[in-house]
């Protein structure tokens, strides 16, 4: 296996390569150029590397690496990447292939990892004596299959009568819902600078992770979602009370799945009121009977309300490889003791000792 290592400023000028993997194995709209264009104008460094490996003259895999501190690199993951940016031939060895590239890397690096990966989309390799492998998150899925009212009758008793209720109490209140799905790619800077809106008036406004249109973030999904909307790709979600926005999805589409990448809604309604699930109930509804999709993918860790919509959960998992065993055994070593002293019953503190009474000389 050999592998050619280029700036990650060069990715346009190898995309279609990249989309000839993606499209031939895992085929998820979230390793599309597209999407990868936009994290690296919008997160990367500059100092991030491709990697493209060939093997008996053809291409087999191709990932974006960033070095992590001295002997340490991973793949270029920003929080916004629900998997890493790697793909692969179907055939080839994940573990063979980090292996071969840790150890043409510069800098001699010890340790590689590739993050977020999603086994539907590449099978977890088996642990080896210098491959790792380890539990990310819990992750969930509902397949449309089916009519919408058999899913629906499916669910349990507690989330459909919940919905309704609420349903209710705006009937009673006069308050209308709507639902919108903007597609355009026109339409999608003003659909950011609304989520922008929605998130800065919550709590992730006061940790500054909230969307705006001028930052990282904002960017980020702006060009990405363009980019997909130009080719049909791509669908914003709103949801409105009368006149008021409350909630609002990011979706992208392709490969028989629609993904919703993020989800916000008005930290200003009342408790008794969940604008997201209403908008889900009403747009998974759509989904089913449109049936242009097999699956609607949440890519986020599993939350109580998932479970209530489906119970396709699978784990995510990353991929360590090491130079030597020796390394592996003596991570391992670090995490068990760290495991011994965690579970090891707390001794009570001993008991102040008494002073001796002073002794005052006149």
């Amino acid at each position: 296996m050999n592998w050619t290592l280029l700036p990650a400023g060069e990715f346009d000028q190898h995309a279609a390569r990249w989309q000839s993997l993606n499209s031939g194995a895992a085929a998820t709209p979230l390793l599309e150029p597209d999407f990868i264009r936009a994290l690296l104008l919008a997160f990367g460094s500059g100092k991030e590397l491709l990697a493209c490996c060939e093997s008996g003259g053809k291409l087999v895999a191709m990932t974006l690496l960033a070095a992590r501190g001295a002997g340490n690199w991973t793949t270029f993951q920003p929080s916004q990447a629900p998997v890493s940016p790697w793909v692969q031939a179907g055939a080839a060895d994940t573990g063979a292939l980090l292996a071969s590239l840790l150890r043409q890397l510069p800098g001699f690096p010890l340790v590689l990892s590739l993050t977020q990966r999603d086994p539907e989309l590449s099978p977890r390799p088996q642990d080896a004596p210098t491959l790792r492998t380890q539990d990310y998150i819990r992750t969930a899925r509902i397949s449309i299959a089916g009519s919408a009212d058999d899913y629906w009758a499916a669910r349990g008793k507690n989330l459909r009568s919940n919905l309704k209720k609420q349903r209710a109490k705006l009937l009673k209140d006069g308050v209308a819902t709507r639902m919108q799905i903007s597609r355009d790619p026109g339409d999608m800077a003003a659909a950011v600078a609304d989520y922008g809106k929605l998130e800065s008036a919550g709590w992730k406004a006061q940790g500054g992770t909230a969307i705006h249109p001028d930052n990282a973030q904002g960017r980020f999904y702006r060009a990405m979602l363009e980019a997909y909307a130009a080719r049909g790709a791509a669908s914003v979600y709103r949801y409105w009370f009368d006149q008021q926005l409350v909630a609002m999805d990011f979706c992208i589409e392709g490969s028989g799945c629609i993904i919703v990448l993020k989800t916000t809604y008005d930290e200003s309604v009342p408790n008794s009121l969940s604008p997201t699930l209403l908008m889900r109930e009403e747009a998974v509804r759509q989904i089913f009977d449109e049936a242009r999709f097999a699956r609607l993918e949440f890519y986020g860790k599993v939350m109580d309300w998932h479970t209530r919509w489906t119970d396709e959960i699978r784990t995510m998992y990353h991929v360590t490889s090491y130079r030597w065993q020796l390394l592996l055994g003596l991570r391992q070593l670090k995490e068990s003791t760290l495991v011994r002293q965690l579970r090891a019953p707390r001794q009570p503190a001993p008991a102040a000792s008494t002073p001796p009474p002073s002794v005052t000389t006149e």
